[in-house]
């Protein structure tokens, strides 16, 4: 585990070269950073940024970022070989895999709990400018972003283009639908109550449940808990209760409720003009994603001009797509991380 000290001070525009070592071994290495950064909320701080690299030490780079409940362990490899969040992304023959590229994640600023203060995804980018500084990658072949990992990449695009080639936006608009940002506030409403019973943690999965619901769709829902209710203890409890119930459990144990408040409250904060990313970008849109509509895909693919291009899945997982359609996602990645010049 290394330490060191990055700044994020603006460094001369790097090329994006192709390592050519000659030497295809696969390495697998976490990493603590300290930086020193400028939040945009909250004035200069100190943090420690913790990370992932895997892969082919030849291989360029490709920057991976998941939801406010992703962390730095994407997939398993065989020295870490506990399951990650996005493991069928990497498998073996995948656009992601690792014996392909190197992937490179890390835990969000604020993901520990210890950072309180308003967190903007603008400071998660600046911090991955000061990772790659530190990790001496002068830049990445791409970013890939989910949810609020779309909303890092965008600003990473944004303030520091000379940093990645291509961007890859999945299920993240250019500001928050105000529909999105209620159900957040009221989820973050849940956790204040908890916490003024003393009761921080059932406010948190009460919190997490609320959310599952806007992740999911109605069609699958009807698919998958299309059962009469039960009489337990003389109360009323439907099919979907016990589901919802381990999202909550599984959930509270892995995460701080200082983190979830502020990484939640950081959705809201985003706002960015299209225009202003200056890389070429793919936004994936879902039909059907009640958090993030078609329409403000298409807004925001209509902003980035002749740099943007948009797909659009129709799926019952809805904002949970990503995790879900492995194969069409991986089929959209193939194309939008193809070299430059390469034909389909």
């Amino acid at each position: 585990m290394s330490l060191a000290t990055a700044s994020i001070a603006a460094a001369s525009e790097p090329a994006c070269p192709v390592a050519a070592t000659g030497d295809g071994r696969s390495v697998a290495l976490r990493g603590e950073i300290a930086i020193a950064l400028s939040l945009r909320h909250a004035g200069a701080r100190t943090l420690t940024l913790r990370y992932e690299l895997n892969g082919r030490i030849d291989a360029p780079v490709v920057f991976v970022a998941g939801g406010i409940s992703a962390h730095r362990h994407v997939a398993a490899s065989e020295a870490f070989p506990e399951s990650g969040w996005a493991n069928d992304l990497l498998a073996a023959g995948r656009t992601l895999d690792p014996a392909r590229v190197r992937i490179l994640s890390f835990d969000f600023i604020g993901a520990d709990g210890t950072l309180d203060a308003p967190i903007d995804p603008a400071d998660q980018a600046d911090a991955i400018a000061a990772l790659l500084d530190a990790l001496e990658i002068p830049c990445l072949r791409a970013f890939v972003g989910y949810s609020y990992g779309a909303l890092v990449g965008q600003h990473l695009a944004a303030r520091h283009p000379q940093r990645l080639e291509r961007l890859v936006a999945v299920s993240g608009a250019h500001r928050p639908h105000p529909f999105a940002s209620a159900w957040r506030a009221l989820q973050r409403h849940a956790v204040a109550l908890g916490q003024m019973q003393c009761a921080d943690q059932q406010g948190l999965s009460l919190a997490r449940q609320f959310a599952m619901l806007s992740y999911r769709t109605p069609e699958e829902f009807g698919e998958r808990f299309d059962a009469p209710p039960e009489l337990v203890n003389g109360r009323v409890r439907v099919a979907a209760e016990d589901y919802l119930d381990a999202a909550g459990a599984q959930y509270v144990a892995r995460t701080p409720v200082n983190a979830f408040l502020r990484l939640s409250e950081s959705i809201d904060l985003h706002r960015i003009d299209p225009a202003s990313i200056a890389v070429p970008t793919t936004v994936v849109a879902v039909e059907g994603d009640r958090l993030v509509p078609l329409a403000d895909l298409v807004t925001l693919v209509e902003g980035l001009g002749p740099k943007g291009h948009l797909r659009v899945l129709r799926s019952p997982y809805g904002h949970d797509a990503f995790l879900k359609e492995t194969d069409r996602i991986d089929a959209i990645l193939a194309n939008a991380l193809r070299p430059s010049g390469d034909t389909p």
